[in-house]
């Protein structure tokens, strides 16, 4: 059969008396300029053969992609590079046969069949499992993924776009509009148009901007700019003008806490990502007009929601709550079996498909154990501190600031952390001399060793009694 390797044709041989996956070394040299390069070592040097012996001068690994009426399945096999045998092209043996559960059918018409776990892992390869979970529990949530494939966002796929939803704004203000909302673009260097113009085309790709014609009257525009963080640029306009002349919507956002105590008692964890969620809410006719950036390149009107607008999330979370508001109010009591787990999940993901919302399924965790969330290591009996977040703690004293906020968001798992940070809160004041006296340094430390030693949280049983124990300080 043909199957694609690095993005060209080859041939490929399923061999039911072949001991191991074998490649020769004259197809690679033909094929594969720089095969040399991705050459692994091998224990066996020998292998044998009808003909005799043959000698491996290493491995190599090569994704295979197999055509398949129901989507393409990729296969990983390791194989044996033979410097003494020649034939055209890759032989799969029988070692990557039994990994896949590939099955080779002698009628009329020869086929092969692979194993349906194999082929749904192939399908959904891009979500990650818990190791925990039995291939018959594997196979029950592979299913119901298929079943809600429309829900997913797989690869290089366009985003979704929320259907009955779109984002309103007001102002505050009336015409004529105050110059603040009428800016000019600003000053960019080579560079930075550069990355401009790259940010722009994508979102002109993605259907999230359009560019106003010539002929289109303009009275509100927001100048944008590149930030850089790790290497990466992205495009950030500058809303705060618009901010300030908002409405604001006070629709009420949950609280960490009480997400995180929602997870007590669970036994099963699945954490799913929307993909670019501000990009997939739609944006209302009367509203894009706000909505409209200038650069060097002209003016664009979002079509659809972008970061950093007052009230957009807001209006998400209502539209989440509205959606969904059922299935997760029900989805937050305590799952016993596997099977509930699941059919939770299917819910969730048919309302998402019925409003055309994507899920990014590389971002998705399903049946876990516990896992990191919020900054936290969850599970249904206990809470953690992210230990990564510890080590990203700064070393920097003019960075307190940073530090406490950081230190704050973990004050549950510090005992007495009120009066331990109280002298450090004291360095914020503008009326204070910045000075790291031995009391303060002491904190400092003292909070560092408190958070690679915190206690693990045990979720409370409402079921039983409490003992409260209440403590006043006069500084804290």
């Amino acid at each position: 059969m043909t199957v694609c390797i690095d993005s060209s044709q080859n041939p490929l041989i399923i061999d039911s008396g072949a001991h191991c996956s074998i490649v020769a070394r004259d197809y690679l040299e033909n094929h594969f300029p720089n095969w040399e390069k991705q050459l692994l070592p091998t224990k066996a040097k020998n292998f044998k053969s009808a003909s005799g012996k043959m000698t491996s001068i290493g491995t190599i690994i090569k994704e295979i992609i197999m055509p398949h009426r129901k989507g393409n399945i990729r296969l990983n096999p390791e194989s044996v590079v033979l410097d003494d045998y020649h034939i055209q092209g890759f032989l799969l043996g029988t070692d990557y046969q039994r990994m896949y559960g590939i099955d080779i059918y002698n009628s009329k018409n020869r086929r092969i069949t692979i194993d349906p776990l194999e082929e749904l892992l192939n399908e959904f390869r891009e979500g990650q499992f818990s190791p925990t979970l039995t291939s018959k529990q594997k196979l029950i949530l592979l299913k119901m993924r298929r079943k809600n494939r429309p829900a997913f966002s797989i690869g290089e796929e366009p985003l979704g776009k929320i259907r009955g939803h779109g984002i309103e704004l007001y102002l505050d203000v009336e015409r004529p509009y105050s110059p603040m909302l009428r800016r000019p673009p600003f000053q960019a260097s080579l560079e930075t148009r550069k990355e401009i113009e790259k940010h722009i085309n994508e979102l002109l790709d993605m259907d999230v901007v359009r560019k106003l014609g010539h002929n289109e009257i303009v009275e509100i525009t927001t100048p944008v700019l590149i930030t850089w963080h790790d290497g990466n640029s992205r495009l950030c306009a500058n809303f705060r003008a618009l901010n300030n002349y908002t409405k604001a919507d006070r629709y009420p956002i949950p609280r960490i806490p009480h997400a995180l105590d929602k997870l007590a008692k669970d036994r099963y964890i699945t954490k799913m990502d929307c993909m670019k969620c501000f990009h997939q809410n739609g944006v209302k006719p009367n509203s894009m007009k706000l909505l409209r950036i200038i650069c060097h390149m002209g003016i664009y009107e979002y079509t659809r929601m972008t970061f950093g607008i007052k009230n957009a999330t807001a209006q998400f979370q209502r539209m989440i709550d509205t959606i969904i508001q059922e299935e997760i109010s029900e989805g937050w009591m305590l799952v016993e079996t596997w099977e509930d787990h699941v059919q939770y999940i299917d819910r969730v993901l048919s309302k998402f498909t019925s409003i055309n919302l994507k899920i990014s399924l590389k971002k998705c965790n399903f049946g876990q154990q516990d896992l990191l969330a919020l900054g936290q290591k969850v599970s249904g009996l206990s809470l953690e501190i992210d230990q990564n977040k510890v080590a990203a703690v700064p070393i920097n004293i003019k960075e307190i600031q940073s530090f406490l906020g950081l230190a704050s968001y973990y004050r549950n798992h510090i005992k007495h952390f009120s009066h331990i940070t109280s002298s450090l809160y004291k360095l914020c004041s503008k009326e204070v001399v910045f000075e790291i006296t031995k009391e303060r340094r002491g904190a400092y430390k003292r909070i560092k060793y408190e958070f690679t030693n915190a206690p693990v949280l045990i979720f409370p049983d409402f079921e039983l009694s409490f003992k409260l124990f209440i403590d006043a300080a006069s500084k804290a």
